[in-house]
């Protein structure tokens, strides 16, 4: 381990926070104030109030995905952000426990009937375009999760992705590889990087291509990505001036491909902090659907387990405003021996719920791939 961004990712302590990204990472300890709010103007208010009273560097934390659970975002003791890529080669060892017991919420079948419900709502209401419906996966080891080594080992199988580690109000910690950019403030400079609409990689080089052809020829996938596109155009719009929009083009992880637009602009008013922005940006429809509202009643409805902190998000923030968001996918929440995984996909009036179902099982295995499961 050396002294740069590897440092950072092997050095992590439980309930303290960590965002890999391929141009910073960003480490934190220690709390000198916590803040922790439902409304999005309060809360960026209050953090960048915090940050210019203690002086510190950098607020770090994450934002739920339900409007009515209070955001964590902590004015840490200490902190350090570095420049630079990736590290690729972790020295911890990698973490290889005993297989856990495996439970699925839902299940196979519970969640091939959720997607055709979700199906059938879609096609008889014309005012829903899109719902999001997740799985979580509960997994019990026999001795305490090793965070810090799968923070390693995401990190270095994941070295275009962000990779996160955040403690939570209750004491455990939200750990993942997520590969979509929420927004990223630099100065007047704002970016965006919504993915939707995925497939899941092809085991040889030729099935790879053909799935990643597929992904880019597929009328579903391409309606699924501008529905997010348009959202996080139609949010910015306000905000911004100069609004560009590139895409959509292929991006791959270690799983999947995904349809990738990046929209990028030049901020009106310099007072506007990224936590604001991203606060105004969440949820997008890449995690809940649209319209808002009517996708939140639906995943209510359908969806049997509490999302919690998965599907929000996850960065940190300046006192000037700088900072980097990223949606909180491809993760767990770890708490001791349990681990519990979440993936999600994007519903659309003709989606088939085996291919949803297959979409989520080659996101799971994101995290379960790096702990050799």
């Amino acid at each position: 381990m050396d002294g740069g961004p590897a440092a950072l990712v092997e050095g992590y302590r439980p309930g303290s926070f960590v965002l890999a990204a391929p141009g910073v990472t960003v480490a934190a300890e220690g709390t000198r104030a916590v803040v922790a709010e439902t409304d999005p103007d309060e809360l960026a208010a209050l953090v960048t109030k915090q940050l210019v009273d203690t002086g510190a560097p950098v607020a770090v934390g994450a934002i739920p995905f339900s409007q009515d659970t209070r955001s964590h975002v902590v004015v840490p003791e200490s902190a350090r952000r570095l420049g630079g890529v990736h590290p690729y080669r972790p020295s911890l060892a990698q973490w290889a426990p005993s297989r856990p017991d495996t439970t699925d919420v839902p299940d196979a079948a519970g969640y091939r009937r959720a997607v055709a419900a979700a199906v059938s709502a879609l096609r008889a209401d014309d005012g829903l375009r899109k719902v999001v419906l997740a799985r979580s996966s509960r997994l019990l080891f026999d001795e305490p999760v090793r965070v810090a080594e799968l923070l390693a080992g995401l990190t270095a199988t994941n070295p275009l992705g962000y990779t996160f580690a955040a403690g939570l109000p209750d004491g455990s910690t939200l750990l993942g590889a997520s590969p979509e950019l929420l927004l990223e403030r630099s100065g007047s400079r704002v970016v965006s990087n919504p993915l939707a609409g995925s497939l899941p990689r092809g085991g040889e080089p030729s099935a790879d291509r053909a799935n990643a052809a597929a992904l880019l020829a597929s009328a579903k996938n391409q309606a699924e990505h501008g529905v997010v596109v348009e959202s996080v155009v139609e949010v910015l719009r306000p905000f911004c001036r100069n609004l560009a929009v590139e895409g959509p083009s292929l991006v791959g992880t270690p799983t999947m491909w995904h349809l990738s637009t990046r929209v990028s602009g030049e901020l009106v008013d310099r007072d506007v902090s990224s936590l604001r922005l991203a606060a105004a940006l969440h949820p997008t429809p890449a995690v809940c659907g649209t319209p808002t509202s009517a996708a939140r009643a639906a995943i209510a409805e359908l969806e049997p387990f509490d999302r919690g902190f998965y599907s929000g998000a996850v960065g940190w923030c300046t006192a000037d405003g700088d900072g980097q968001w990223v949606l909180a996918i491809r993760c767990a929440q770890v708490s001791g021996r349990e681990m519990r995984l979440f993936a999600g996909a994007g519903i659309m009036p003709d989606s088939d719920p085996e291919a949803e179902l297959a979409e989520t099982q080659a996101k799971l295995r994101t995290l379960l791939q790096a702990m050799g499961l």
